[in-house]
């Protein structure tokens, strides 16, 4: 496993850091440009119906890929505890479990969203003209569901044992493919929203191909296949136990805003369109925090195998720095330059108008999620996943939720402030965040611990 491992305890902090996150951010970058590009495609050469349509559906592929993240990363970071404390063996029957696991569970999701294709359409209050387009849009996604898992089962492999390097090659190639075949699809062929939808899935497919050609290549595949059983019950029962919470905290947050955006769709098609536009613009804003929370989980759960918890907090302080320089930057554009980057998405004017507003008050959650954001990925690292997915929910329930339902029904409802529930709900998970750390902090400390 050394050959593609590498000791995330050992070094300076700061370069630790930025040597593993950088390559995770730039994958995360081009992941969110192919996604970006459906957007951009049909607001060149479709109508507001086919934007609404990939903005919902698109909201749907988040909330799923979002559940496939956070599952797979209980495989990051039980291989990265093994990786850290020098488990070898138990370190490649974790790799062998993941790929099995995960490859049923991605089958499972699959045909549970086809089967349920009417339900979601319903419960997303698709606006009528654009309903046909978001079936369509969705029945095709989800035939990617598998392809989207596996590419996120084989990077969380790859991170867990200090690769973040690998996965960005698999993600540049899918982003090269989805771009040029959306342009054939949707701006030669005209094939809008569905055509954004069959161009999606051929570059999932072909980043999966590439991550089993890497795999096969470097011999592992062959190696896997020797010696103890290729399933290991153990193994994929810690992985769900660190997987689940994140993933349903994952899905907590993302169905949130699946209700949001149902609660918005119902105020017409310019708000859908609207809110999508700038949610897509919101997902670009927090890829550096999602980068440098991922590389902190891994590192945590590394310098957890190891017994360094103490070197493990520093990182996470030179984690939220970083990202909070990225934040900031992202919320001064949203405030002066809110309607040049919604209309990179959008050629109607109300729509422009609208998703800039929405944009300026939503762009404070890109400062409060770099804290929040880079905690969990500490705590899930560190063995206590379930907090994370507490707080969600606490702030889910309490604050998104309500929050957003009663702006959306004021008498001349405004976009602007609906924007706000977002940072909100935030900023309680951040609260709670703060006194947990200190809380296990001393606590740890008491048990004569780093």
């Amino acid at each position: 496993m050394s050959r593609t491992g590498a000791r995330l305890t050992e070094g300076n902090v700061w370069g630790t850091i930025l040597r593993f996150s950088l390559p995770f951010l730039l994958a995360n970058l081009l992941q969110a440009l192919y996604g970006a590009s459906d957007l951009f495609m049909v607001g060149r050469f479709a109508d507001s119906a086919g934007v609404s349509a990939v903005s919902t559906g698109g909201q749907v592929m988040q909330t799923i890929t979002g559940l496939s993240v956070g599952l797979t990363t209980g495989g990051t970071v039980l291989i990265g505890q093994y990786y850290g404390a020098r488990r070898g063996r138990d370190t490649v029957d974790a790799v062998k479990t993941c790929l099995l696991l995960f490859g049923a569970l991605s089958a499972v999701m699959a045909a549970g969203t086809l089967w349920f294709l009417d339900p979601i359409c319903a419960l997303m209050q698709v606006p009528p003209e654009a309903l046909s387009l978001t079936r369509d849009y969705l029945r095709i996604c989800a035939c990617g569901i598998p392809f989207i898992v596996g590419y996120n089962a084989v990077s969380g492999i790859l991170r867990g044992l200090g690769d973040s390097r690998t996965p960005l090659l698999f993600i540049t190639l899918a982003c090269v493919i989805n771009v040029s075949t959306d342009l054939l699809f949707v701006g030669v062929l005209r094939m809008g929203a569905p055509g954004a939808a069959v161009s999606t899935v051929i570059a999932q497919i072909a980043s999966l191909a590439l991550a089993g050609c890497y795999l096969l290549a470097k011999g592992h595949l062959a190696k896997y296949r020797r010696g103890r059983p290729r399933f290991q019950a153990v193994a994929a029962r810690e992985m769900l136990s660190a997987g689940l919470p994140i993933a349903v905290q994952e899905g907590l947050v993302n169905a949130s805003f699946l209700v949001i955006t149902a609660l918005i769709n119902h105020m017409g098609l310019v708000a859908s369109a609207s809110v999508g536009v700038a949610e897509k613009l919101i997902v670009f804003s927090m890829l550096p925090t999602t980068a440098f929370a991922s590389a902190i989980a891994a590192v945590t759960a590394q310098h957890k195998g190891a017994g360094l918890m103490g070197r493990a907090r520093r990182c996470l302080g030179v984690g939220i720095l970083l990202s909070l320089l990225f934040g900031l930057a992202c919320f001064l554009a949203a405030q002066f330059a809110g309607p040049a980057l919604v209309g990179l998405f959008s050629k109607d004017p109300s729509v422009i108008a609208a998703g800039a507003r929405y944009l300026r008050s939503y762009s404070l959650d890109c400062v409060v999620v770099c804290f929040v954001f880079c905690l969990n990925a500490y705590f899930s690292g560190g063995g206590h996943p379930v907090f994370p997915l507490v707080h969600s929910l606490a702030s889910t329930c309490l604050v998104r939720v309500p929050l957003s339902w009663y702006l959306s029904r004021v008498p001349h409802a405004d976009l602007f402030y609906i924007g706000f529930a977002a940072p909100a709900a935030s900023l309680l998970s951040l609260g709670l965040c703060r006194v947990y750390l200190a809380v296990t902090t001393r606590r740890a400390r008491s048990k004569g611990g780093e």
